[in-house]
């Protein structure tokens, strides 16, 4: 990969391409609990507007995603929300996570979110050097919280460990 990364908002029609980046960190077993991506219209009514971006290449070629879910709907929690990230396995290594998670919590900021946090699987050594280099902490971790019922996991109780950023 070369030449300059452009971060955007993500927009309808650039679902296939995330949808297909979603589904190459699905295959890997270490990107989340469900075995298939949610459809647009599922994705579009979970996530917030706010840090819903997209990284895409000179020549418009999705590179990877990044967007934002309510913790809760409780108006106590209205400035805390979880995050995912994904970036296509072809794009990995070239500062395309970083860029979109800087610009997620830039986002955030300028929206009043206090806390940005999310439950990465210990085996995610990459996700987790992402985040430790964008100024996340671990909080903790859940021992067994979720059974894998696909991929290389499948059949094995899975442990997460929480990740937050802070507004100062």
């Amino acid at each position: 990969m070369t030449g300059p990364v452009r971060i955007r908002p993500m927009h309808a029609d650039d679902w296939a391409d995330v949808e297909a980046i979603y589904r190459a960190g699905i295959a890997t077993g270490n990107a989340m609990f469900e075995a298939e991506p949610p459809t647009w219209e599922q994705f579009n009514a979970g996530k917030l507007d706010v840090g819903r971006l997209i990284a895409t290449s000179d020549s418009g070629c999705v590179l990877g995603w990044i967007a934002a879910s309510p913790l809760s709907a409780r108006p106590i929690y209205a400035g805390v929300v979880e995050h995912s990230v994904y970036v296509d396995p072809a794009a990995a290594g070239h500062g395309i996570g970083s860029q979109l998670v800087t610009a997620l919590i830039s986002a955030t900021a300028d929206a009043d979110i206090w806390t940005i946090q999310s439950n990465v699987f210990p085996e995610n050594l990459a996700s987790l050097a992402l985040h430790d280099r964008a100024g996340f902490r671990r909080i903790g971790s859940r021992e067994r919280i979720a059974f894998m019922t696909y991929g290389p996991w499948a059949g094995q109780w899975r442990d997460t460990i929480l990740i937050e950023h802070r507004r100062n």
